[in-house]
């Protein structure tokens, strides 16, 4: 569904048109009867993918496993 309001209408109302928005309505906003700018809602990013790039997983053990003197060494 569209919906067609003119532009000072629109800054009255901005609150209602923006959730009229996300709710699906598209909202053109019109100066003197010509279409100057729609209001749509967002689409929403792609999710991210868990385990994508196993090759590139580490080992929780090895992140937590307290430090060998050598590997201290090299900090210092």
């Amino acid at each position: 569904m569209s919906t067609q309001v003119n532009i000072a209408e629109a800054k009255a109302r901005l609150s209602e048109l923006v959730s009229r928005a996300v709710q699906g309505e598209e909202i053109t906003l019109a100066r003197s009867g010509t279409a100057m700018a729609r209001i749509v809602a967002l689409e929403e990013p792609p999710r991210r993918e868990l385990g994508r790039h196993p090759e590139l997983a580490v080992d929780r053990a090895l992140l937590l496993a307290p430090m060998d003197e050598d590997e201290l060494a090299e900090w210092e």
